[in-house]
């Protein structure tokens, strides 16, 4: 945790949206942004070799707003490098992520800069899951959490978590299942506690095609991260690993 004084207006927030095949949901993400009660941002949209019409939406968005960047890739990428292509290009001392398909609620970068102000240099907040039924239900998570917490159970919804990289520098994501949940175990390492802020600030709209829906494949990548990024033993991997199945049970 830093514990410095920090004069939250002088904090811009880089915000990293890689875009393809969006067309239908984009508006409303970039929208949830440029309405934000908190106004020093910049929005880095990743064109991912994005289809005609995904393109003239994010066209229309880049003339209406200064503080909205586009990057084209000249062929389709994938979500991990096109986000990597945004860090790098970030010019903000906060990095935060918002993927086209999902939206914020109007306050939450000034919630969660209201935490970092007081000494927090990593900030997420619970979210609300949108079912394509349009049912919804609200993930919640420990208010403090530590690197043994997300050995246990993801706390950080990928569309609320925020970071100090001007402290920590900026972290990049690896090309492998559940690469925002690597980042943030690396991030939480390197800051020691994470905080959630207690109510819903963000809208995650579930996909009958998300690749994390299936859980064999999830528990697949789990465990590889324990063994093969982490290189835990395989008795501190099996203990973490039942406890992430229970939890993981839990939320079904």
């Amino acid at each position: 945790m830093n514990v410095k004084e920090i004069n939250n207006t002088d904090l811009k927030v880089s915000i990293i949206m890689s875009v393809y095949k969006a067309r239908t949901t984009i508006e409303q993400a970039v929208a949830s942004v440029v309405t934000q009660s908190y106004n020093n941002w910049e929005l880095i949209i990743i064109n991912d070799a994005c289809p005609e019409d995904s393109c003239r939406v994010i066209r229309d968005q880049v003339i209406n707003s200064p503080q909205i960047i586009q990057i084209e890739n000249a062929t389709n990428q994938g979500v991990v490098i096109s986000r990597n292509t945004g860090i790098a290009q970030a010019k903000g001392q906060i990095i935060a992520f918002l993927d086209s398909d999902d939206y914020w609620d109007k306050y939450k970068l000034e919630r969660q800069i209201t935490k970092i102000e007081e000494g927090y240099d990593l900030v997420c907040s619970n979210y609300i899951r949108v079912k394509p039924n349009a049912n919804t239900v609200e993930v919640k998570h420990k208010e403090e959490f530590s690197f043994s917490d997300m050995l246990k159970s993801n706390q950080i919804g990928n569309l609320t978590g925020m970071y100090r990289c001007d402290l920590i520098g900026k972290i990049y994501q690896k090309q492998i299942g559940h690469e925002d949940y690597l980042m943030w175990l690396e991030i939480v390492k390197l800051v020691g506690i994470g905080y959630c802020v207690q109510e819903p600030l963000a809208y995650y709209r579930v996909s009958n095609k998300s690749l994390s829906s299936n859980k064999f494949r999830a528990a697949s990548w789990q465990w590889y991260i324990y063994r093969k990024e982490l290189k835990l033993s395989l008795i501190t991997s099996l203990w973490f690993f039942s406890i992430y199945v229970y939890e993981a049970l839990k939320k079904r």
